[in-house]
């Protein structure tokens, strides 16, 4: 490409007008590389996608880089696989959640399900309902009862003091 402009500098100034060979572009533009009358590739590069790994494939590079001893070795194992030390950070915590989630306690029985747990709130309610109702009609039976011991016995009313 060098000599290529070399070549039409030396015409240029041959012809004596120095940079007129690039026109509007500026001289330190390449050359375009396609012929003038070929329009560019309307092609669109396929878009890269995110690469996925397996559970074993993780398991066996994290065991390989757990066996390198050497410094250098791990990123000569990165470098080898296409990959990166976050991926290893990563995948090394996501072992560590799993291995919890495996020894943690685990909850016998069937699971709850929010229905069955909304029906036996209204039930528990309603029962409360219920009893404050009885409550409520046995203090009523009381005070008409106190009432008419106070008639009886000629005292003041509790409304009337």
């Amino acid at each position: 490409m060098d000599q290529e402009k070399q070549t039409l500098f030396a015409v240029d100034v041959v012809n004596g007008s120095v940079g007129a060979a690039q026109g509007a572009r500026r001289a330190t533009e390449e050359a375009p590389t396609e012929p003038a009358g070929r329009l560019p590739d309307p092609e669109v590069a396929a878009l890269a996608k995110r690469r996925r790994f397996t559970a074993g494939y993780k398991r066996r590079i994290l065991r390989a880089a757990a066996a390198c001893k050497a410094s250098g070795e791990v990123g000569a194992l990165l470098r080898r696989e296409g990959l990166y030390s976050s991926h290893l950070t990563h995948w090394r915590r996501e072992v560590e959640a799993h291995e919890e989630a495996a020894l943690g306690a685990k909850r016998r029985g069937p699971k709850p399900s929010a229905a069955k747990a909304e029906a036996r709130k209204i039930e528990v309610l309603e029962r409360d309902v219920a009893r404050l109702r009885r409550k409520l009609e046995r203090a009523e039976q009381i005070i008409e009862a106190q009432k008419k011991l106070c008639d009886l016995l000629g005292l003041p009313k509790a409304e009337e003091a």
